[in-house]
């Protein structure tokens, strides 16, 4: 097979391209701009394009197939180039699918912990041997690749993404799935920019709802899924909550299991985990034995470095719903110690004026919460400008720090004292490329 993807040096997409070359694929592809850690890791391969830019000679009938990556315009060359020679051209979730349409699949989705469910999950299979394919939204501990698609891999579990498929493809990734087996973790209104409204949103899940053949796992804690629920199913319904758990000098515990994560929407999340684990055959048993030593996904509740009387920790929350549950993990966790509470307005929706509204209160819970945000990142995204003012009157509380200054943020953080606190820096983004790790030296 000879494959070429458009804007290979992406996070998934140069996963994607590493996948199918270990599968012996034929691989070739084009990109403008190619970053850290994609570089390094497609130059190993002997993947990265020659030049950067965009090539239609490239394109030729000998191809098999074009995967197109969310960062091509619908207007590239070498996209047109396939068209007029009749390429199939698939998006990132079609050939997930197109590669795993003759296994078993279980589908991940939900608003959050999609991340976490699935390195939770990947982690017990992979200590006991079980043999399965996948596909995972962040690198983990022990895992060469985001992706793996194999000839003869039984099952494969995916991290099922609600956004856009590609640039000419509207339709949500985890349509494309077709699951047997799939967990929805919540609904919470996210990418406003392509969902509008919350029924718009709201609706996808119910679309995913309705495509699951087999056994839909539910997080019963979860108010607008239940709304869901309660609607006909075709499919097995199986809940799960937060599991009774005990905290004792900074370490959670479930079923006299030490855990090494900690807080109710990981705790919601291994039990998801362990679910779709039974359901492949794992015990109970087996399922603890090798949780306890899961570190997390990277991003999500990460630690960065600790010390006697303070740690400091990074999470991917960004939407309402996260900020809130994150706090509340890290304040539950650590009863005895302050919380400083950073988080970036990176994305489409959070810089959004209307969606800001959302945040009222979800930042109450850190004895110090500071928000942070980027003009730059505003523009870059063509979008209306916000001020301070609006930040403050949309969180709702009267002691929120705003910066708008990656070095006074950075300032400001070093002049504080650390004794018995906890830092907890949240975004989907880098706070305009700040170092978290030269922070704390």
């Amino acid at each position: 097979m000879k494959i070429h993807l458009i804007a290979i040096g992406g996070s998934a997409m140069h996963n994607m391209a590493l996948a199918l070359h270990h599968k012996g694929y034929h691989i070739s592809g084009s990109d403008d701009a190619i970053f850290s850690p994609s570089k390094e890791r497609l130059e190993k391969q002997h993947l990265i394009p020659e030049k950067m830019g965009w090539f239609p000679e490239k394109i030729t009938s000998d191809l098999d197939a074009i995967i197109l990556g969310m960062h091509a315009r619908i207007d590239n060359p070498e996209l047109k180039r396939a068209k007029e020679l009749n390429i199939p051209i698939f998006s990132y979730p079609e050939y997930i699918y197109e590669q795993s349409k003759n296994k078993k699949r279980i589908v991940i989705g939900g608003s959050h912990g999609k991340t976490s469910i699935t390195a939770m999950i990947l982690h017990v299979l992979q200590n006991l041997k079980i043999d399965c394919d996948y596909m995972v939204g962040a690198q983990l501990e022990g895992f060469d690749t985001m992706v793996k698609l194999t000839h003869n891999s039984p099952i494969i579990i995916l991290e099922g993404d609600e956004y856009l498929s590609s640039p000419i493809d509207s339709r949500p990734k985890f349509h494309l799935y077709k699951p047997h087996i799939a967990v929805l973790s919540g609904i919470a209104w996210d990418h406003i920019n392509v969902f509008p409204n919350f029924e718009m949103y709201v609706d996808q899940f119910r679309i995913f709802k309705n495509m699951i053949t087999e056994t839909l796992i539910y997080c019963s804690e979860d108010k607008e899924l239940n709304k869901l629920i309660k609607e006909d199913s075709k499919c097995k319904l199986v809940s799960y909550s937060t599991p009774n758990h005990e905290i004792h000098d900074g370490i959670t515990s479930v079923e006299n299991t030490e855990l090494i994560i900690f807080g109710n929407h990981n705790l919601q999340n291994l039990n998801a985990a362990r679910l779709v684990c039974n359901e492949l055959g794992v015990s109970h048993r087996d399922f603890f034995t090798q949780i306890s030593t899961f570190k997390g996904a990277s991003n999500r509740l990460e630690l960065v470095k600790k010390t006697k009387n303070s740690a400091v920790y990074k999470d991917f929350a960004h939407s309402p719903s996260k900020l809130r549950a994150t706090s509340f993990a890290m304040k539950k966790q650590f009863k005895k110690r302050k919380l400083i509470a950073c988080m970036e307005l990176h994305t489409f929706s959070s810089l959004n004026e209307e969606f800001l509204k959302q945040y009222n209160g979800c930042m109450d819970e850190p004895d110090t919460a500071i928000v942070y945000f980027s003009q730059e990142s505003i523009k870059h995204k063509k979008l209306d400008p916000i001020t301070t003012q609006q930040v403050h009157t949309s969180f709702n509380r009267e002691d929120l720090l705003v910066f708008t200054n990656t070095q006074k943020l950075k300032e400001y953080l070093k002049t504080l004292n650390w004794e018995n606190k906890n830092l907890l820096m949240m975004s989907s983004g880098t706070f305009e490329g700040l170092n978290i790790s030269r922070l704390i030296k």
